[in-house]
């Protein structure tokens, strides 16, 4: 099993949703998170004040697939989130040793 992380731009987020449920993900987990990148920010101004934003606003999403979908989602991802410019975001996978429904009791493949 291995663990997803795909840091996007926000307004992507139900483009790649939705791709992801087409080719049955159905469980992730979003998270709102800040970071920069090669992107490094940008200047704003704000009653006649430049001011510099540092930490651009991202969406974290975090998904467990079974090894054999990692390619699959991996593609979906980059298709439905991709805008071909700067700051569109990063992809990393990483083992999962094991998973625990808690509910149920169920563990590794029988609970995700």
């Amino acid at each position: 099993m291995k663990r997803i992380e795909a840091v996007i731009k926000p307004f992507r987020l139900e483009d790649v949703k939705d791709a992801l449920a087409d080719i049955g993900i159905t469980g992730m987990t979003v998270s709102e998170v800040k970071g920069y990148g090669r992107q490094k920010g940008h200047s704003e101004l704000y009653r006649g004040a430049e001011y510099v934003v540092d930490f651009l606003p991202k969406l974290k999403m975090e998904m467990i697939v079974a090894n054999e979908q990692v390619d699959q989602v991996i593609e979906t991802v980059v298709s439905a989130a991709r805008t071909g410019k700067i700051g569109d975001g990063k992809i990393f996978v990483s083992d999962i040793e094991k998973i625990v429904r808690i509910r149920t009791g169920e563990t590794d493949a029988e609970a995700i």
